[in-house]
C-alpha cells in the first residue's frame, strides 16, 4: 500500500520465450523480494522471430558483457514457477490484509478500534484484522514484523491489535450482542459493551427541550435513527486516542453509493477499509470465511450467526422489524444499478431496461421503483462521499471523490429522466 489507498499486488515476473520461469510471490509483506531465473536470449530471438511479421535475423552472433560477477543460478522448479491460481475471496483477503498492515506500520499507529455492531460490514472489518496479522507472521515470522514496526519490541497480540465497542441501545438485540462477542473472543480481541441508550436519551430531551415538543418515531424517523449511530462515535474515538490507535470505519461501497449511512456515526474513522467494495460481494465473502477459507486463512465458524441475519442498521424500535434491504432494494440490484449507472454510465432508462432482463423475477414496477430510488439518493448524497474517510480500491470502481468519481455535490438529480420515465412506464 505505496499511499493509502493504491494496493500494489507484486508479483513480478521472469518469462523465456513464452514460458514462465520464475516470479516474485503477490500480496508479500516483505520490503522487497528478489527473484533470478536464466534466460536464453538466443532462444527467445528465435521465439520472436518465428512470430512476428518482420524479418528478423536470428542467426547473427549476440554478445553480452557484463562487468560483474553473475550469480549461480538452478534451472528453477516447474511448481514453484507455476502462479498460483487465486479467487476472488483470497485476493481481497490478500490486498485488504497489506493495506492494513502498510497503514499501521506507516503511520506509527498501535493497532485499531472498531465499533463492531454484531452485523456483516464490521465483522468483515475486524476478520480481516485478524487475517493481516496471520498473514504478516505467516511470511515474515516474528524477526520480519519487528523489523518492519522499528522501535516495538514484541509481536502485538490480537487483544493489543484490536479493541472491538459493542454499544448497545433499546433498539439493539440479543442476536446481534451474541455474535459481536463470540466473534471478537474467536479472533481474540480486546472486547467491550457498552449501554449508549442514557447517552441518546440525554441528546433527545436536549432536542425536546430545544423544539418544545415530544419527539415520536412518527414524526422524527430520521433524526432519532441517526443519533443512536452518531452517539456512538465519541467513545470509540476516545479508545482509538487512548490506545495510539486507528479507529476503522464500517460502511461498504453499495451504502455510500445511497448514503445508506450516517455521517459523524458509523462514517468515523481514520480508515475506511471496505468502501470500496459491494455489500453483495462482502456478504458472499463472510461465506466463504466461514465455511471454505484457504490453505493461508483459516476459516471462521462463528461467522454462522452473522451471516444467516439479514442485514439491519438495528437503529428503529425491535418490532419495526428493520433490514437493510427494505429500506433500499435487494443488495444484488442496487449493485447492479450502480455498475450500470456510474461504472458504465447509463441512463435511467437504460439501466431499467437491463435490470429487466438480468432480474426477471421482479415486477417492472419494482424495478422502476428502485432505479428512481437509486438515482435521487445518489446525487442526494455525493456531499457524504466527499466526506467519507480514505479507502482501498479493490476492483474495477470505486466511489472515491477525488481519485475516481467525481460528481456535482449540487446537481439536477436526473429529475427529469426519472420524471420522463415513471410517466412513460406508468
Amino acid at each position: 500500500n505505496e499511499a493509502g489507498r493504491v494496493i500494489y499486488d507484486g508479483g513480478a515476473m521472469i518469462a523465456s520465450a513464452g514460458r514462465l520461469l520464475a516470479h516474485t510471490p503477490r500480496f508479500s509483506f516483505a520490503e522487497s523480494r528478489v527473484v533470478t531465473a536464466a534466460v536464453d536470449l538466443e532462444l527467445n530471438r528465435l521465439a520472436q522471430a518465428s512470430n512476428v511479421s518482420r524479418k528478423v535475423d536470428a542467426t547473427s552472433d549476440l554478445m553480452v558483457e557484463a562487468s560483474f560477477d553473475w550469480p549461480t543460478l538452478t534451472a528453477p522448479d516447474p511448481q514453484e514457477a507455476g502462479l498460483r491460481q487465486w479467487s476472488k475471496e483470497e485476493e481481497f483477503s490478500h490486498a485488504v490484509g497489506l493495506g492494513l498492515f502498510d497503514y499501521l506500520r506507516k503511520s506509527y499507529s498501535h493497532g485499531y478500534v472498531v465499533s463492531l455492531s454484531g452485523g456483516a460490514d464490521s465483522a468483515a472489518v475486524v476478520c480481516l484484522i485478524k487475517i493481516m496479522r496471520d498473514l504478516a507472521l505467516s511470511e515474515l515470522g516474528e524477526k520480519g514484523w519487528l523489523e518492519r514496526f522499528r522501535g516495538i519490541k514484541e509481536v502485538p497480540s490480537m487483544a493489543d491489535l484490536l479493541l472491538c465497542v459493542y454499544q448497545a441501545t433499546s433498539s439493539s438485540g440479543e442476536v446481534t450482542a451474541n455474535a459481536a462477542a463470540k466473534l471478537a473472543a474467536t479472533l481474540g480481541a480486546d472486547y467491550q459493551h457498552w449501554d449508549v441508550q442514557p447517552a441518546v436519551d440525554h441528546y433527545r430531551k436536549l432536542a425536546e427541550q430545544a423544539t418544545g415538543r415530544a419527539m415520536s418515531w412518527d414524526t422524527d424517523d430520521i433524526a432519532l435513527q441517526n443519533i443512536q449511530a452518531r452517539v456512538r462515535a465519541p467513545g470509540v474515538w476516545m479508545m482509538a486516542n487512548l490506545r495510539q490507535a486507528i479507529l476503522l470505519a464500517t460502511s461498504n461501497r453499495s451504502e455510500a453509493a445511497v448514503g445508506y449511512t450516517t455521517m459523524d456515526g458509523d462514517t468515523c474513522g481514520g480508515l475506511s477499509p471496505i468502501a470500496g467494495i459491494d455489500k453483495a460481494f462482502l456478504r458472499q465473502w463472510l461465506s466463504w470465511l466461514e465455511t471454505t477459507g484457504a490453505s493461508d486463512i483459516e476459516t471462521v465458524p462463528e461467522l454462522e450467526v452473522i451471516n444467516a441475519q439479514r442485514p439491519t442498521a438495528e437503529l428503529r424500535p425491535a418490532d419495526a422489524e428493520q433490514t437493510d434491504e427494505d429500506d433500499l432494494m435487494p443488495y444484488p440490484v442496487l449493485d447492479a444499478v450502480e455498475r450500470m449507472a456510474i461504472r458504465d454510465k447509463k441512463a435511467p432508462a437504460d439501466v431499467l431496461n437491463l435490470l429487466k432482463a438480468r432480474f426477471p423475477e421482479y415486477s417492472q414496477t419494482k424495478l422502476l421503483a428502485w432505479v428512481v430510488r437509486f438515482f435521487r439518493l445518489w446525487s442526494r448524497n455525493q456531499w457524504k462521499r466527499e466526506r467519507y474517510a480514505p479507502s482501498f480500491h479493490l476492483d474495477d470502481q470505486n466511489l472515491d471523490p477525488k481519485t475516481w468519481c467525481r460528481f456535482p455535490i449540487l446537481s439536477g438529480g436526473f429529475e427529469e429522466e426519472l420524471a420522463a420515465l415513471e410517466e412513460e412506464t406508468s
